[in-house]
């Protein structure tokens, strides 16, 4: 069973067969996936849902996939977001060209559809570790998903699990500032109709229950903009 916190899959893939097997085998190993049929609307599914990892196939109708690699990679947007490029092109040259153009990883199909999960999860472990049951430490601060458990400075704290899965996407990328809506998406999920004050109301419980016996608070509000993990302040 798959939450609102676990890694999002976008596929982009014409070919009904290859979809299938896609959806079918990152569902049973509890990924969340969405799937566009070309170019053009995988840019707009990329704006809404912003994935954490990208299966790109080459040849696409519409937009080719190495032309929405290099749009993406372009952007500062959705540089950050991995894509592993799914090819029948063979050639040194043509792999040479997709890793230039930005592509994290090339796959040249037919592939083993176990080892392409792994390159998912090989990837993920850098971009989103605890999705993948990584443990996480920021200054005394370690959670581990595995145990669903979360210690500072050997204590136990004890979180709701809203509170829970917002201190994962903090501490998953520290320093980084989050903006209300893009916790919404990756906390509640994208089609949950939260306001942003609930955001704040949980952060603030996020934040009384780590900073008990005086700790430093490792929350940093971003006004105008929203939170970040980040004791530097």
């Amino acid at each position: 069973m798959t939450g609102a916190s676990d890694p999002l899959v976008l596929i982009v893939e014409d070919e009904p067969a290859q979809l299938e097997v896609l959806t079918y085998n990152l569902g049973s190993q509890g990924f969340r996936h969405a799937h566009a049929v070309d170019g053009e609307e995988a840019l707009l599914m990329i704006d809404e849902l912003q994935p954490d990892l990208i299966i790109l196939d080459w040849m696409l109708p519409s937009l080719s996939g190495i032309e929405v690699c290099r749009r993406l990679k372009s952007r500062n947007d959705t540089k950050h977001i991995p894509i592993i490029i799914l090819t029948a092109r063979g050639e040194e040259t043509d792999r040479v060209r997709g890793l230039e153009t930005g592509a994290d990883d090339y796959v040249v199909k037919p592939y083993s559809v176990k080892e392409l999960i792994a390159r998912v999860r090989a990837m993920l472990r850098r971009t989103r570790p605890a999705g993948v049951g990584e443990t996480l430490e920021f200054g005394d601060i370690r959670l581990d998903p595995e145990q669903h458990k979360v210690m500072r400075g050997g204590r136990t704290i004890r979180l709701g699990p809203t509170e829970y899965r917002l201190l994962t996407t903090f501490m998953e990328k520290p320093g980084r500032v989050w903006s209300r809506e893009q916790l919404i998406d990756r906390v509640w999920g994208h089609d949950s109709y939260v306001d942003l004050r609930t955001v704040d109301v949980h952060v603030g419980r996020l934040r009384k229950a780590l900073n008990r016996n005086n700790a430093a608070d490792p929350i940093r509000t971003v006004r105008g903009e929203g939170y970040s993990l980040d004791l530097e302040y």
